[in-house]
């Protein structure tokens, strides 16, 4: 009873720190009037102690015996102390160690040391073992690289070295990626959350399913339409498929789909709403804080490639629901669209118009998402207050459940902030061994090309970015990826925020990618399915997106920013058109006129990737290739029918 007590106590403490995190990302983004300095150390230490309250060891294993339980708070007990001795320490001498005349002595060592155990310590219990691992695996590489082979050897640092510059520097844990969340990335999971609690994803679900009763596969292309527009708020694909997957996903089994394709269908498309302007996952800010690129200049970019990953989503739903006969929903069960619905919208879309006004008048990201979410807020209450004088239904929440959505916010920053705290522990070993130029000469086997040198970042990213959220995984892939490719890209007159781009696309679609693929593994409870049936299914689906990236990379054009060619936009959307369908129905087995032989389906897809290869020769025989099948299953072979009709 007292283990359950002190659960309780632990848990209520870290709640109410988590408002405090909220408040202060607030007070931060509208008057500005922290300093810089103690604002990084502040977001770390308060996020750290967030997850020591509400993530203790004795709750994380409730079965553990009591005398292990005892132990299990004991060791809480002393990070908690430790970690506050830690924080005071550096507090009281950040400004002598910041100005680079401090002299080391072994207490600040070892409390250095003790900071970065908590750290890897508290990372693991966020986000699992594989970031832990790789954080771990940087420092013994700080350590051992005098003796690891000549692509990867350095001279090797001490101890003392290692932890003053991922401790004790501006470089390290409390470093520039620090300041940027803490300024910029915050607010919008406070935003994203409040939004949440004000009804809007009700709402945006049902004119989801109103909008797509009528196409085949209705339900399914729904789940795309809501992920997409609530996923690039969420900042995590695996938030998303929970937060609209519990109401998609049955509904999408129901119309016929199989299990493993309904939750496939539910987590590309929350990968999906990561790279959609835009927010972009608060990701964006990073992308264009590090391309120097002006925010309202990268939605831009990022809108014809968000755009195409959805319509080729949308395709294949399309061409499975005809291979299982599954027609569009009767008419008598679509939802249909109220002047109240309309009405109810405004939760949604006037926030959202308030976002973009403020960044298109010039001012920051931050405060655009600070005005967003008093624009949400109000905009609930008004709509509420109006429905209960009409006495309608009320979809905004209860104050206390507006309390609870900034409570929750304040814990899923505080995750994020010991994420970056571990990235932090990275970018101080990449910044001292060069490690970002070993990896650029490891890239060099590519041996000039630049088509194999964006395959071999593209697994890098994919393997790096496993198990981890979207703004993690990015951060980590560019540290460790990104000089190295931007190098390669720019001999070949590869843009920047195309190189940028390309990475976070794919620290995206990592959270797909077998074996650990967490938005699949999300969703398939959710659907009854096996977790790797539905990675491989969601894999499948979100083909063309891993395509995607490459596409802008060797066509600028598809940006509208860099190096725009109108003859060159229209050719290339062309093919990502036809590519697309041929793709699509090339898996699926059928076209609107039935079902393909296997001779068929092959061609369909040898064209539908070739045409998207970089080169013209190539290009234009495929989309020759792909047209003529394309107009020859329409007009030369005869019909056949679809699957058989759904359960």
């Amino acid at each position: 009873m007292a283990a359950l007590r002190l659960g309780l106590l632990s848990t209520r403490i870290g709640r109410a720190l988590a408002l405090l995190l909220a408040a202060l990302t607030l007070y931060v983004v509208v008057l500005a009037l922290i300093d810089e300095n103690l604002l990084r150390l502040g977001a770390i230490a308060i996020s750290c102690l967030i997850v020591l309250f509400i993530e203790p060891l004795a709750v994380k294993y409730p079965a553990a015996s009591a005398t292990r339980r005892a132990l299990y708070w004991t060791i809480d007990g002393v990070l908690l102390v430790g970690f506050l001795i830690t924080v005071y320490w550096f507090w009281i001498t950040a400004d002598e160690l910041w100005d680079g005349v401090f002299d080391f002595e072994t207490s600040h060592i070892v409390t250095g040391y003790f900071g970065l155990l908590v750290i890897l310590e508290l990372t693991r219990r966020t986000f699992g073992v594989p970031l832990m691992l790789v954080t771990v695996l940087f420092v013994l590489y700080a350590v051992l690289g005098r003796d690891l082979p000549s692509i990867l050897q350095h001279a090797g640092i001490d101890p003392v070295e290692i932890i003053r510059t991922i401790w004790y520097s501006q470089d390290g844990v409390f470093g520039r990626s620090a300041s940027i969340v803490a300024n910029l990335v915050l607010i919008f999971i406070v935003f994203g959350a409040i939004l949440g609690a004000t009804g809007a994803g009700a709402i945006l679900l049902k004119m989801s399913f109103a909008a797509t009763g009528a196409i085949r596969g209705g339900p399914a292309h729904a789940a795309i339409m809501a992920s997409a527009l609530f996923g690039t708020m969420s900042g995590s694909a695996m938030a998303n498929v929970v937060g609209t997957g519990v109401f998609t996903i049955p509904i999408i089994r129901k119309r016929g789909f199989s299990p493993p394709f309904a939750g496939a269908v539910e987590a590309a498309a929350s990968c999906s709403g990561l790279v959609t302007p835009p927010i972009m996952a608060a990701a964006a800010f990073f992308v264009a804080d590090f391309t120097g690129t002006p925010y309202l200049t990268l939605i831009v970019a990022a809108l014809l490639p968000a755009l195409f990953k959805y319509i080729s989503i949308f395709a294949q739903v399309y061409a499975e629901a005809i291979r299982l006969n599954i027609e569009p929903v009767p008419k008598a069960e679509r939802e249909r669209l109220t002047g109240d619905d309309w009405l109810q919208s405004l939760r949604f879309f006037i926030p959202i118009l308030a976002l973009i006004a403020v960044l298109v008048e010039g001012r920051s990201p931050a405060l655009a998402g600070a005005v967003a979410m008093g624009v949400a807020f109000a905009v609930s209450i008004a709509l509420d207050l109006l429905a209960r004088a009409r006495g309608g239904a009320v979809l905004g929440g209860e104050l206390r459940d507006y309390i609870r959505a900034f409570a929750e916010s304040g814990y899923q920053c505080a995750r994020i902030m010991v994420a970056v705290g571990a990235i932090g522990i990275i970018i101080g070993v990449v910044n001292e061994t060069g490690v970002g130029i070993r990896f650029a000469q490891l890239l060099s086997a590519s041996e000039g090309s630049l088509f194999l040198t964006f395959v071999f970042a593209m697994l890098g990213s994919l393997v790096l970015g496993m198990g981890l959220p979207t703004l993690p995984a990015y951060l980590i892939i560019v540290l460790i990826l990104g000089p190295a490719i931007v190098q390669l890209g720019e001999d070949a007159g590869v843009t920047l925020l195309a190189v940028h781009l390309f990475v976070f696309y794919f620290a995206a679609l990592s959270s797909l990618t077998p074996p650990v693929a967490l938005a699949a593994y999300a969703a398939a409870p959710i659907a009854g399915a096996r977790p790797f049936e539905t990675a491989i299914q969601s894999v499948r689906i979100s083909l063309v997106s891993f395509v995607i990236p490459f596409v802008f990379v060797f066509n600028p054009s598809l940006l509208l920013i860099d190096r725009f060619d109108f003859f060159e936009l229209v050719w290339v959307t062309a093919r990502l058109l036809l590519a697309i369908w041929l793709i699509a129905t090339g898996f699926a087995g059928y076209d609107t006129t039935g079902r393909l032989a296997a001779v068929f389906r092959a061609l369909r897809l040898g064209a539908g990737f070739a045409m998207l290869y970089p080169l013209f020769a190539l290009e234009a025989a495929a989309f020759a290739l792909g047209a003529l099948l394309y107009i020859a299953g329409r007009i030369v072979r005869p019909r056949t029918p679809a699957g058989p009709p759904a359960a």
